[in-house]
């Protein structure tokens, strides 16, 4: 099948939501090829094989140890989603932390729902699964975005319909993948914020503007600063971090956390600043229109 002829047969499953993949709805591709998801059943958990191409490479073991008490308590109460791979083979499309969880309470079966389901289709699912159950980091996303869109043709478009995001968070993302690793690295493991790793990506030299970033405890706006003054032959240094507005140790720490999570609920950037006496700011960061349209019917609480 051409890349052209794929868009067309699976554009009907975009935009419907984890549920309708897994079979309260028609079938991503056409429905006199599809078959109707097999029941729910159950398989020894030794037949169930992890994909390889799954989207999240890192597990919180605190949370699957959380998860595996509930499930030696009640029961793994979700199937797991799979497609058969031959013999007593089944590849897990949606489920792997449930399986993992599994293992630990010593399940010897577990329910599963078992289905026909292509390369293209599996990854979409197993994306869409992480994306709206338990968030990838940031660099995990991108690359299961760009495998959609290399690997199987999707448009951004596509992707964000799949997805529930919106375009611009979905380019902004797959951006990620040209920063250097050192950048990767510390947006992988929280040192920076997503609002960093965008405003690094404006500058000549990211790698070197990761490193005034760390060294100086910048803000976003001030890492933005930055590439201002690198476009501005005239402009002063970059700005020091005003101390205001910077609170010590875990304050700061939790500050920076809470701006990750706004900006991973919202897809923008999202920077707080605040004072010791507690009055402060929340400032979210657009590119584009497109993203301040999103913001007001957000705020709005329309869905349009």
């Amino acid at each position: 099948m051409t890349v052209a002829a794929k868009k067309k047969s699976h554009s009907k499953g975009l935009g419907r939501g984890l549920d309708a993949l897994l079979g309260d709805a028609p079938s991503a591709r056409a429905p006199e090829k599809s078959p109707e998801p097999g029941p729910r059943r159950e398989l020894p958990i030794a037949f169930l094989k992890p994909n390889p191409d799954q989207p999240r490479r890192e597990f919180d073991a605190d949370a699957i140890d959380e998860l595996a008490g509930s499930i030696r308590a009640r029961g793994l109460l979700q199937p797991i989603l799979v497609r058969p791979m031959g013999g007593d083979d089944f590849q897990i499309v949606a489920g792997e932390r449930r399986w993992r969880a599994a293992q630990k309470a010593k399940l010897h079966n577990v329910p599963v729902i078992i289905r026909e389901l292509t390369d293209e289709e599996a990854a979409e699912i197993a994306l869409i699964e992480n994306v709206q159950r338990v968030d990838l980091n940031p660099i995990e996303e991108a690359r299961a975005y760009h495998r959609l869109a290399d690997q199987y043709g999707r448009k951004q478009d596509e992707i964000a319909k799949a997805v529930g995001k919106s375009r611009s968070h979905v380019a902004n993302i797959m951006r990620l993948t040209s920063l250097p690793d050192a950048a990767l690295n510390a947006l992988g493991g929280g040192e920076i914020s997503m609002g960093h790793a965008r405003a690094l990506l404006a500058l000549k030299d990211p790698a070197a503007g990761l490193k005034q970033v760390l060294a100086k405890g910048l803000s976003v706006r001030e890492t933005e600063a930055l590439g201002r003054a690198a476009h501005a032959p005239s402009a002063a240094a970059a700005p020091k971090s005003p101390s205001k507005t910077k609170s010590s140790g875990g304050s700061d720490s939790d500050t920076r956390a809470l701006e990750r999570d706004l900006s991973a609920i919202l897809g923008l950037d999202v920077a707080i600043d605040h004072t010791k006496k507690g009055a402060g700011s929340v400032t979210v960061h657009y590119l584009n229109l497109d993203q301040l349209d999103d913001i007001c019917r957000r705020l709005m609480g329309s869905s349009a």
